[in-house]
């Protein structure tokens, strides 16, 4: 395998309308613990980076903050909310999330051009398994590779994440390989560039204004329609 070009796709934000089911769960954590619930603008900070380290930033401590991922967890993997398409039954909040429109076609056309994709997320491998399995994006990529789950703290940012994608797909630049990171926070970015690659801001996700340019993204993809030719320009510097 030689000179390939992989894109690494994100998932909440940038392949799934996820604020849904992440926020009802986050929520959900903060009434079951009691503890003071973050504004609106504050809850949109967890979609994206690792939850510990958001919960740990708006109220709870080293102490208990793994506490706070593990009830999340429990609700967001459980059936605990109205299944929207079913009155009266219960789904995991994992399955509130549904892929963007038009990004089916995007990725087909990514496919077709000869890109290799792969998802990386910060979401634990088996919620990114359910997820991709469920709103079909399996049969698109080569892998799924999300962060280390229950006591195994190895892999929780997104640096190592891509680090991890890279070890499994043998991705080798010395081979003619090259990769973009396509994600819509300031994790995917930073994640990145600190495994020397770029990276394309997803316009249409949950970035704060102005987070893709503090954080120095290579190019911004402003709608899902926009996606191809972003990748194609990357690869054509």
């Amino acid at each position: 395998m030689s000179n390939r070009k992989i894109v690494l796709l994100d998932l909440d934000g940038t392949c799934v309308k996820s604020a849904e089911g992440i926020l009802a769960s986050v929520r959900l954590t903060y009434t079951h613990f009691n503890k003071e619930m973050p504004d609106d603008r504050e809850l949109q900070t967890f979609i994206g980076p690792a939850l510990v380290d958001s919960f740990m930033s708006h109220g709870f401590t080293e102490d208990n903050a793994q506490d706070a991922v593990n009830f999340f967890r429990e609700s967001y993997t459980k059936p605990f909310f109205d299944d929207p398409q079913a009155p009266g039954q219960k789904i995991p909040g994992l399955y509130l999330s549904r892929m963007y429109f038009g990004l089916l076609g995007q990725l087909q056309k990514l496919r077709e051009a000869g890109y290799v994709l792969a998802v990386a997320t910060s979401k634990p491998q088996n919620e990114a398994n359910r997820l991709c399995e469920h709103i079909g994006l399996e049969y698109l990529v080569t892998g799924i590779y999300g962060a280390s789950g229950g006591l195994d703290t190895s892999r929780l940012h997104k640096d190592q994440v891509i680090a991890f994608a890279f070890e499994k797909l043998r991705y080798n630049e010395e081979a003619g390989d090259r990769a973009v990171m396509v994600g819509d926070r300031w994790t995917d970015i930073d994640g990145a560039h600190a495994n020397n690659i770029p990276a394309i801001g997803a316009g249409w996700g949950y970035a704060a204004d102005g987070e893709f340019e503090e954080h120095n993204a290579d190019a911004v993809a402003e709608g899902v329609e926009d996606l191809l030719d972003t990748v194609n320009s990357i690869f054509s510097r």
